[in-house]
């Protein structure tokens, strides 16, 4: 894998920056924006021409929006002004990207507006790749995901990871299930001696697929929420009402009893009272053992004594999205969760983007959400490994760096 901090840019080199900026209008959290900045002052002081290109928002739902308000603030931050052009695979785009004058960036329209980007629909790729000759692959948030803008353009063109994805990679490094306990020893990483915990939250399947199937096997306990909690409470019998079940309800089910039916391990705390709205949006503190009636979806729950003072002890504590829904005001076990961790900050951390920035949280915390969940349990990303092979392919007298990333578990990139 080739680092973009290795590389010195030429006056006039055409580069396509591949950025991480799932942030919407409100910018309540820019960690997903900075971590970027240096890396494009770069690339504009040496003069090289930037056509940048990002994400927000799905095409799925229909939240993908137009980018301007983030061209505004990248100017502000980099001192430079950065224009936005609203198109990105369209031949005008790829004129307009050859027009680029030598230190210009420019934003282009977001890759989401499309419905192939998520796909990772190759003629987008292709058309993407246009925007330049050599593609700088930031935006660890989405590193796990195989989409047209990140692997897809490392098909057509020579790439080079850009330091904030390197940064957050390594950064997760003294969190690494190799680098700390196991679900059986009595140390846990990133945080010192003690045991290991991990929350886990939000609505997205990777946090059953990954996080709830990983961290099971190298944390003493995991404390599900949101989506993963419902899942686990579905297939064990219990009465969830018309609680949500995620976009794969279907394979999370089925990682929830491959993870219940295995032995050993780490704990699953489920609570004996969930916190369920009703239609009209009243909320009621209810015992689990009676169900949740039909009209009722669970929205937060109340974190047992057990797993607050094993909180208390932890040496370290992985919080992956907000456990209750947060911003609807429903924060029970956030609270209680951050409280216990209160007199512990630098051996808890947070995991996410805008989620997560909703939690009173001044320690530790990454940006991403998936692929920080991935990087941890599996030691590795797509996209890191999209980047090996692009740079085996495209450079054969490229050598591995050793370590590339980290001195981790063998099988990191």
């Amino acid at each position: 894998m080739r680092l973009l901090a290795d590389r010195t840019p030429a006056p006039g080199e055409r580069w396509i920056y591949s950025a991480g900026f799932n942030a919407g209008p409100a910018l309540a959290d820019t960690g997903r924006i900075d971590v970027e900045l240096a890396d494009l002052a770069r690339l504009s002081d040496a003069g090289a021409r930037t056509a940048l290109i990002s994400h927000q928002g799905s095409a799925k739902d229909g939240s993908a929006r137009h980018l301007d308000y983030l061209a505004d603030y990248l100017s502000g931050r980099l001192g430079r002004p950065v224009r936005y052009l609203p198109e990105n695979s369209t031949a005008r785009a790829r004129a307009w990207a050859r027009e680029l004058g030598p230190g210009e960036i420019a934003l282009f329209g977001n890759t989401r507006l499309d419905p192939g980007e998520e796909r990772g629909d190759p003629e987008l790729a292709r058309a993407l790749a246009g925007l330049g000759d050599r593609v700088a692959i930031g935006g660890f948030s989405k590193a796990h995901r195989r989409h047209a803008s990140n692997t897809g353009m490392l098909d057509h063109l020579p790439g080079w990871a850009a330091a904030g994805l390197v940064g957050e990679a390594r950064a997760l490094d003294p969190w690494a299930a190799g680098a700390g306990a196991g679900a059986g020893d009595s140390a846990g990483g990133g945080g010192g001696d003690g045991p290991s915990v991990a929350v886990l939250g939000g609505v997205k399947p990777e946090k059953t697929l990954i996080g709830l199937r990983g961290l099971t096997r190298t944390h003493h306990l995991v404390i599900p929420g949101g989506v993963v909690l419902n899942t686990l409470l579905a297939v064990t019998g219990h009465r969830i009402g018309r609680s949500e079940l995620g976009s794969d309800p279907e394979g999370c089910a089925r990682v929830a009893r491959e993870v219940l039916a295995r032995t050993g391990g780490a704990g699953i705390h489920l609570p004996r009272v969930v916190v369920a709205a009703g239609p009209d949006g009243t909320v009621r503190h209810l015992p689990l053992d009676r169900g949740v009636p039909d009209d009722h979806a669970i929205v937060d729950f109340e974190v047992q004594p057990g797993a607050i003072e094993l909180l208390r002890r932890a040496g370290r504590v992985l919080v992956a999205g907000t456990p209750g829904r947060h911003a609807e005001g429903n924060r029970y076990a956030a609270a209680a969760v951050l409280a216990a961790r209160a007199h512990a900050p630098g051996g808890t951390l947070l995991l996410g983007g805008d989620t997560v920035a909703e939690l009173p949280w001044d320690g530790p915390r990454s940006t991403g959400g998936g692929s920080a969940l991935q990087y941890l349990v599996e030691g590795t990303c797509a996209v890191f490994e999209a980047l090996a092979a692009n740079a085996a392919r495209t450079d054969p007298e490229h050598r591995p760096r050793a370590p590339a990333l980290s001195t981790g578990p063998e099988h990191r990139p």
